[in-house]
């Protein structure tokens, strides 16, 4: 039963019009959420009593580094479903995925990296969490080089499937390397359990630029599953009816 369930809803046909029909809707609002908490982070919020004007870089670096991690836990979920149930969506999914995971790694990796010139006084350090985090980029850069180089797209999504369970033990590093390892980031300032350790006038603008940041990775997301349905559906006879 919850096999058909699975498929009823996850077909590649009902998938991409749903998204035809939700994308606008999406982007603009994240679009709209994103700038208004970046214009109200970067110019309405006061300066950080310790590193100036610089903290303000986190409504960047903040976004993308959750976005990071989350996007692989999304890819590791979808290489469940697709193992268990043999949803195909779900294998779409996955390599569609995987380079926007990439890019927002590398944004929290270059934004991090500008932000510690004149926290630390350093633009890298090896420490668990930079480290942790450049392994994430390095996975996203490897799955996808492998995906692309069989001809074989089954034999490659059930591979990749299982490299990406495998990768998913690095998540729960990158979060909590700064509570098991020594290392120049600070602990979370905003957790689930514990009232947020930021200022209410910076904490308000980041929750927003998380969210927008979300809603428009989001988007990129779904252009890149779309790009890959198209490619691996073009034989179907919908597809013509759709193009």
């Amino acid at each position: 039963m919850i096999k058909k369930f699975i498929h009823q809803f996850a077909s590649p046909k009902t998938y991409l019009f749903q998204v035809n029909r939700f994308y606008p809707y999406i982007f603009y609002i994240s679009l709209i959420i994103y700038t208004f908490s970046l214009i109200w982070g970067l110019l309405f919020t006061p300066q950080d009593f310790v590193q100036g004007n610089s903290f303000r870089i986190i409504y960047l670096h903040v976004p993308a580094s959750f976005l990071s991690q989350s996007l692989y836990v999304a890819m590791a979920f979808a290489s469940i479903t697709y193992l268990v149930w043999r949803v195909k969506l779900a294998a779409y999914l996955i390599i569609a995925i995987a380079p926007v995971g990439a890019m927002t790694t590398f944004v929290a990796l270059i934004s991090g990296s500008l932000w510690g010139i004149p926290t630390w006084g350093t633009w890298w350090q090896w420490d668990a969490r930079i480290t942790s985090t450049l392994i994430l980029f390095i996975m996203y850069l490897g799955l996808i080089s492998l995906h692309n180089s069989f001809s074989n797209y089954e034999k490659a999504d059930k591979l990749l499937s299982w490299l990406v369970i495998v990768g998913a033990v690095n998540i729960p590093i990158i979060k909590k390397s700064v509570d098991w390892w020594s290392t120049l980031h600070q602990s979370a300032s905003i957790t689930l359990t514990d009232k947020p350790s930021i200022d209410p006038s910076m904490f308000y603008p980041l929750i927003g630029s998380i969210i927008g940041f979300f809603g428009l990775i989001i988007c990129l997301v779904l252009i890149s599953s779309k790009h890959q349905i198209l490619i691996r559906e073009k034989t179907k006879s919908w597809i013509k009816d759709y193009v």
